[in-house]
């Protein structure tokens, strides 16, 4: 199946600022629409009442500096 890629972002921010998007969003998902991003890369999706739902923590080291980087990953899935 082909991916298309419909909103991304990705940036630095303080503890706090990312708490309250995820607040916001689990709002949004509560109500059943999500809205992402602001201004004209406005993404809006519904999520039906009962999605798959995944929460993975990985651990990823660097083979040549060993330093080690984490991933956190909250992910929601439905097919259509």
């Amino acid at each position: 199946m082909p991916e298309e890629q419909l909103f991304k972002t990705e940036e630095a921010r303080p503890r706090p600022e990312i708490a309250d998007v995820l607040t916001t969003a689990a709002e949004q998902i509560e109500d059943g629409t999500v809205v992402l991003g602001g201004g004209s890369e406005t993404r809006e999706v519904d999520v039906p009442e009962t999605p798959r739902f995944e929460v993975e923590l990985e651990r990823l080291t660097d083979s040549e500096t060993g330093e080690q980087r984490y991933e956190l990953e909250y992910e929601i899935r439905w097919t259509e």
